[in-house]
């Protein structure tokens, strides 16, 4: 009995896929018709997709899987695929070198991003739309203050702040802030707009039907007319009939004995 050690079987190229998958894109390479072997690609393309299920579906992706079978059949195999056959090398190419971000952060817990917002803010010609975006940036660098330094958070640290990070050219005031308060109180009035919102047809209903509040007012009337009425009608039937009650009979022979 022969025994096949790994130590004696070709390289495994990509070990992802297994042995059984590269003795097949192997076998591809022998066969003789070029039709067949493009068909049998295809097939063992699609079962390799199996083999690695969170494969997505793009063309970056697909064209690596082609790729990995022609490095599987030593880049000998010849069909009509639906990508170029891959240079040699590239299965082990390094990736480029990524650049180092070397911009200096002066505030790291304000980030990079609010710097390149108020570079932004700082070149606007319009004193209106600056003012608004000045304003913007403060609140946004409010919440990031908040979120570093959770104990202390005072508006006149964040205003200086941004002026230093604009140089100067943005110079927010409490004055400032205090006037873009009440701009927003007057074009966003609290309480009734709220009570609007969350009922917004129960105003117009009782403008439209104006006896609505009346129709309770008489219901209750009507109630109060028919307990009078109850109460009549019980005095009545008291009064009406004494000899119903056996107790007041049974008196009243009593009350006729001692008279005679």
């Amino acid at each position: 009995m022969e025994h096949e050690y790994n130590t004696h079987k070709s390289y495994l190229v990509l070990k992802e896929y297994g042995r059984n998958v590269q003795k097949l894109a192997e076998y591809l390479v022998t066969l003789k018709s070029k039709e067949e072997r493009t068909a049998l690609a295809n097939v063992l393309i699609n079962l390799m997709k199996q083999l690695n299920p969170t494969v997505r579906e793009n063309n970056d992706t697909n064209q690596r899987i082609w790729d990995h079978l022609h490095f599987m059949a030593d880049l000998k195999l010849d069909i009509d695929g639906p990508y170029p056959v891959p240079e040699e090398g590239s299965l082990y190419k390094k990736p480029k070198r990524v650049a180092y971000n070397m911009n200096r952060i002066t505030y790291k817990h304000y980030g990079r991003n609010v710097e390149l917002l108020i570079d932004r803010a700082v070149v606007l010609e319009d004193p209106d739309e600056k003012m608004a975006a000045s304003i913007y940036i403060f609140k946004l660098m409010k919440g990031f203050y908040a979120t570093w330094n959770k104990e202390n958070t005072d508006d006149e640290i964040i205003l200086q702040q941004l002026k230093e990070l604009s140089g100067g050219r943005i110079a927010l005031t409490q004055a400032d802030l205090r006037a873009e308060g009440a701009n927003q109180e007057r074009k966003h009035p609290q309480g009734h707009q709220q009570n609007i919102r969350q009922h917004p047809h129960q105003g117009q209903q009782h403008r439209n039907n104006p006896n609505i509040g009346n129709t309770n007012g008489n219901v209750g009337n009507s109630n109060v007319g028919n307990s009078n009425i109850g109460n009549s009608n019980n005095g009545n039937n008291a009064n009406s009939n004494p000899n119903s009650n056996p107790n007041n009979r049974f008196n009243n022979r009593d009350r006729d004995k001692r008279r005679k």
